[in-house]
């Protein structure tokens, strides 16, 4: 446990974003270290939050419990996790159709972020690329790749890139969150309060499509704004590159 971070199973629930009845269920299923005990109460540290985000993640995979739990242990151990992340099939039986110019091989990947501790297990965590068998990946999300890429050209060390994306996941999941509970207290309130008939059905999608596209358009905005604002008022950064 990290020192001086310390959460009741409350808390962890809150900062991770889910229920206490998850974080009693992760126990139960053996893929959530039981917490430090002093007293009467159970107090858990960073690695537990770590642990349930990383939870989360894979389940929004679609990955089961059962299957989380031996790619945690893999995990742990240190061992390759290729052929426990590999799947040729998806649930409902049928091939998993990939685009070859999307694909890449385990091993390539492995290589790739070798210099990441965990790194292949963390960058299919946090959504840049998927298994399609325990041979081959393919790139779920190009355009995170892509970005990830163009910070890793301008200096910024691999292990660096990849945790600050897992922060910036995190911020995005709060900020969404927060965003989702504004238009259900809103909107949603409201719709709940009319007839919901056919008008007000419609009334409550247009609201939500118009919605939908705002809290990424506001917080890609601010970012660059504040991103612009921090660089230009860093005066040594001004004047190396004054004195190019």
């Amino acid at each position: 446990m990290t020192a001086g971070v310390e959460y009741t199973i409350d808390e962890l629930a809150r900062e991770a974003g889910t229920t206490v009845r998850s974080l009693r269920v992760y126990h139960e299923r053996g893929v959530l270290p039981p917490p430090q005990v002093k007293g009467r109460t159970g107090f858990y540290g960073a690695d537990h939050l770590n642990r349930v985000r990383t939870i989360s993640k894979l389940l929004d995979r679609g990955i089961k419990l059962n299957g989380i739990k031996e790619l945690l242990n893999a995990w742990d151990r240190g061992d390759d996790l290729g052929d426990i992340l590999g799947v040729a099939e998806s649930e409902a039986g049928e091939s998993v159709t990939v685009a070859a110019g999307d694909m890449i091989a385990a091993t390539e990947l492995a290589e790739r972020y070798d210099d990441v501790p965990n790194g292949l297990a963390r960058v299919v965590a946090a959504g840049l690329y998927e298994p399609v068998d325990a041979a081959t990946y393919r790139i779920a999300d190009r355009q995170l790749v892509n970005r990830l890429e163009r910070l890793r050209s301008g200096g910024i060390p691999t292990d660096e890139v990849v945790g600050e994306l897992e922060k910036l996941r995190a911020d995005a999941e709060r900020i969404a969150r927060r965003f989702v509970d504004l238009f259900r207290r809103t909107a949603w309130s409201s719709f709940q309060d009319s007839d919901r008939g056919p008008a007000e059905v419609a009334e409550l999608g247009e609201r939500l499509a118009a919605t939908r596209p705002v809290p990424g358009e506001v917080t890609a905005e601010l970012v660059s704004l504040f991103v612009a604002r921090y660089l230009d008022q860093d005066a040594e950064l001004v004047d190396a590159l004054q004195e190019a």
